[in-house]
């Protein structure tokens, strides 16, 4: 689990003014209500990558899929 700690200093890095993120409600991921990336936590540690994020216009079962896990 991320603490609370941790997640108020992450920041979408997709975003050009940086706005900060949140757990997902099923804690698997990292959302930024802004753009709707989802950025998968992995081994208790969130992905900050563009390229590992998952888009907004990406269908559900790549949101829920087993991403290399």
């Amino acid at each position: 689990m991320i603490s609370k700690e941790l997640l108020d200093i992450l920041a979408c890095p997709a975003c050009e003014d940086r706005p900060p993120v949140r757990l997902s409600e099923d804690e698997k991921y990292v959302v930024c209500d802004q753009c709707g990336r989802h950025y998968p936590i992995r081994e208790d540690i969130p992905v900050m990558l563009v390229d590992e994020a998952i888009r907004p216009d990406q269908d559900e079962e790549s949101r829920t899929g087993d991403r290399g896990q």
